[in-house]
């Protein structure tokens, strides 16, 4: 039986396409359920122009955590097909740390609806923080494994390997941060982090320089 297991072990979880086929599933229902928690003003509580105006200005900060969930979304689908892209192969291991990635994006609703719903409370987005802390680490944990099983592909130099490790430990900390800003209120910290998703989405130092080259 231990010899079938390990025979089994050696070809299971081995198709990138399958993996990156399911994981953009997953982000596709997470970033769909992100907007489930606005709900347009009760029709019967409206009487006004100004009653909606009022009504719609009290979404305003679920609106902006959802923005925010969907950013970290899109980045963390964005950093996981840029490694998947960077595989020649996978294996059960590597496929079961995915795994744990897509578990962490599937709780991303949950944490959204609790700072929504709890947003001035520093516990709400400290689970909140914990869960971007969950997807960042599961894909630094995948980087690493793959680049220490020989699974990337001949072409990733060192210096690609090296600077998708620090793009992931310099985002974390900067999350970490705005994590500790809440200290000072929590709009404050919510406001850095959205400030963090917008450089890491844009990435405005690259824009600004590819502007000056062809300007040059």
């Amino acid at each position: 039986m231990a010899n079938l297991g390990t025979a089994y072990n050696r070809i299971a979880g081995q198709n990138l396409e399958r993996l990156a086929a399911l994981s953009d599933g997953i982000f596709a229902v997470a970033m769909t359920l992100l907007v489930l928690d606005l709900h347009a003003p009760v029709a019967d509580a409206i009487h006004s122009e100004r009653g909606l105006a009022h009504a719609l200005l009290a979404l305003a900060p679920r609106v902006l955590i959802y923005a925010m969930s969907f950013l970290t979304l899109g980045i963390f689908w964005s950093g996981q097909q840029t490694q998947l892209n960077h595989f020649d192969r996978t294996d059960r291991n590597l496929s079961w740390i995915h795994l744990a990635f897509l578990l962490a994006v599937t709780t991303m609703p949950f944490s959204t609806v609790l700072l929504g719903e709890f947003i001035t409370y520093r516990l709400a987005l400290l689970v909140y923080w914990f869960n971007i802390l969950l997807l960042g680490v599961t894909l630094l944990w995948s980087w690493h494994y793959a680049s220490h099983n020989d699974m990337m592909k001949a072409d990733v130099s060192v210096e690609t390997r090296n600077a998708l490790l620090r793009r992931v430990v310099i985002a974390q900390s900067l999350y970490a941060l705005g994590l500790a800003l809440c200290l000072i209120n929590t709009y404050v910290s919510i406001g850095f982090i959205v400030l963090v998703q917008l450089n890491y989405a844009i990435d405005p130092l690259a824009c600004f320089a590819s502007r000056r080259a062809a300007s040059s």
